[in-house]
């Protein structure tokens, strides 16, 4: 799971021409972009394009997990993204108009979308299952359901090469809505575990030990170690999802291979050799670090702040919540700053990470994750009765100030005419 998400070919694309030196050069100041413009009930203030579904559906399922509702317009933005086939793209920004092939749908805002709504608040209806938040529900299933590749998994759009992110994303998703992933067979005859176990790293290997890749090296087929994919894949293999809460008892990471030199590991068992990987990674230094990009002139790799969360979040649910301490403690000194410039997706990470591991997010680090979440969007529908009052609390001081300033005047006229009634008295 990522909290920025830009398309690998817009990506790509600009990388190419920024690296190439072949581009011609303008010499001119660039014109502003303009500010982007924010539909009434989404979160967040950046523009929306790629990720305007991923960082609501993410923030209604840290507000879940807080006891916090969100607002109906919130929802109802939501539900509009929808296109009748049941997909969602990562934002729509004319939902009005009517969905086509060009739409490009997207399995992961599909499936965090169909986990969200599955949390919220549902209208009456004269019978279950007919009211519109279920409807979205079922039809996005169904959607995800249906654009399973032969090989058992998902890309990140439909049709595209499965990988272990969106794989991982949509079995969490299915599994959280009453689903048994194990028992979807696409065409092929293959089941979702049978992709990502195609992408786990085996034990005995010389790197990347029971890590899992995101997709196979297109040229030589390799298997490299990838985090991100590794935290999403764990999960799914537990057959849990991003509101997780952690396993107990605490239980030691291991990486095991099957007894049999031929055979596969179940899933779970290779869910657990990734989280054996992600404790060791940590283990280094409290986080899990962001690769060089391609032709930056810094190539030490940096701190990943998001995909240290997501970490957390599947070390807790294997049991590794003494594994998970370093990261969380880490995170409660360096993730501030990185939430407020990455938004309510950020902040929903970092809710959801403290959630799994039994962390206060009312007080993460000397921060209130929870209230600034609740800050970038419309202001809830309602909240947990203890925050209720302490904000009347919080109110209070200000209240008593006006009404002293009040009484003060009010006194002080009444001593007006007191005074002037005594002079008048003086002077008859």
């Amino acid at each position: 799971m990522t909290t920025v998400r830009v398309r690998h070919g817009a990506a790509a694309l600009a990388a190419a021409v920024l690296l190439s030196g072949t581009g011609t050069v303008a010499y001119a100041a660039p014109s502003p972009a303009p500010s982007p413009v924010i539909p009434a009930g989404l979160y967040g203030t950046k523009d929306p394009t790629y990720d305007g579904v991923w960082r609501q559906s993410l923030a209604f399922m840290a507000q879940q997990v807080s006891g916090v509702e969100p607002n109906r317009k919130a929802v109802d933005w939501l539900l509009k993204q929808q296109c009748d086939s049941g997909g969602f793209a990562s934002y729509r920004p004319d939902p009005a108009r009517t969905c086509d092939p060009k739409t490009l749908l997207d399995t992961n805002a599909t499936a965090v979308a169909v986990q969200a709504l599955s949390g919220v608040d549902r209208p009456e209806a004269a019978e279950p299952g007919t009211d519109p938040v279920s409807k979205a529900m079922g039809a996005g299933a169904a959607w995800l359901k249906g654009v399973q590749n032969k090989d058992g998994g998902w890309g990140y759009n439909p049709g595209a090469p499965s990988d272990a992110n969106s794989t991982s994303l949509v079995v969490s998703a299915l599994a959280a809505t009453g689903h048994r992933p194990g028992e979807i067979r696409s065409s092929g005859g293959k089941t979702p575990y049978d992709a990502l176990l195609g992408l786990a790293i085996p034990c005995d290997a010389k790197e990347g030990a029971g890590a899992f890749a995101y997709q196979p090296d297109p040229k030589s087929g390799a298997l490299v170690a990838n985090g991100d994919a590794t935290a999403a894949a764990v999960l799914a293999g537990l057959g849990k999802d991003l509101q997780t809460r952690g396993a107990e008892p605490e239980q030691k990471p291991t990486c095991e291979t099957p007894a049999e030199p031929a055979a596969q590991p179940t899933a779970e068992r290779a869910a657990r050799n990734g989280a054996a990987y992600l404790a060791t990674a940590l283990a280094r230094s409290g986080h899990l670090d962001l690769p060089p990009m391609p032709g930056a002139a810094a190539t030490a790799p940096q701190p990943d702040v998001g995909n240290t969360a997501d970490a957390v979040i599947a070390l807790g649910a294997a049991g590794h919540m003494d594994q998970a301490a370093p990261a969380v403690a880490w995170l409660k000194k360096n993730s501030a700053a990185w939430a407020r410039e990455n938004g309510p997706a950020a902040w929903a990470q970092l809710v959801l990470a403290a959630h799994t591991v039994g962390a206060d997010a009312r007080d993460f680090g000397g921060v209130d994750l929870v209230r600034q979440l609740n800050a970038t969007g419309p202001a809830p529908k309602s909240l947990p009765l203890e925050e209720t009052e302490q904000r009347e609390t919080e109110e209070e001081p200000g209240f008593n100030v006006w009404l002293a300033v009040a009484v003060f005047l009010v006194a002080g006229m009444g001593i007006g005419f007191l005074l002037s009634g005594r002079k008048r008295d003086r002077q008859r």
